[in-house]
């Protein structure tokens, strides 16, 4: 029986830190009433011109350096992004070329906050059906941009990151 089994994890946060604190001058809210109800003490943010692709090739950098591979050894790509650099092509297309992977395929994978679970299921079935060995699946958001940073019910939430994930198929039991 065919299956997949993790190899190894990437992740890459933004430099910048927004802190509640820091909100809370620019929005009606404290860090007490945030991490009260959510939990979060401070979010990450892309830089200027730091797009999804950006992040996503940094955690696939870190997850494939972690497995000993290079882009080369990875069948598919599956990207999870609500927030894609672009409509088309493809944000996985991007990144893709950037890791050197030259076979293969790519392609994004659209769900908003289950994006990801899609994804490595998308994932796992390529590689249980035999269509590839190896693929790559990686989660990445640039939500800072699209947020409406006056609304404190949802600017409070959200920050930007990505994290990457290798599997690789096992025979066996």
């Amino acid at each position: 029986m065919r299956r997949s089994v993790g190899l190894a994890v990437g992740a890459y946060l933004p430099k910048r830190i927004v802190t509640n604190d820091e909100l809370a001058k620019t929005i009606d809210t404290s860090d007490e009433w945030i991490t009260q109800r959510t939990g979060i003490r401070q979010r990450h943010v892309a830089a200027e011109g730091e797009c999804t692709s950006d992040l996503a090739v940094k955690a696939a950098e870190q997850a494939l350096h972690s497995a000993g591979l290079r882009g080369a050894d990875i069948g598919a790509l599956i990207l999870a992004p609500a927030t894609p650099d672009h409509t088309f092509p493809a944000t996985a297309a991007k990144v893709q070329h950037r890791i050197g992977m030259t076979g293969g395929f790519a392609m994004d994978v659209q769900a908003v906050c289950s994006g990801f679970v899609y994804a490595l299921a998308v994932a796992d079935n390529f590689i249980k059906a035999g269509q590839v060995k190896r693929a790559l699946v990686i989660g990445a958001e640039t939500f800072s941009r699209i947020l409406d940073w006056k609304d404190r019910n949802t600017c409070v939430l959200f920050g930007d990151g990505a994290g990457a994930l290798i599997i690789e198929a096992h025979e066996g039991k």
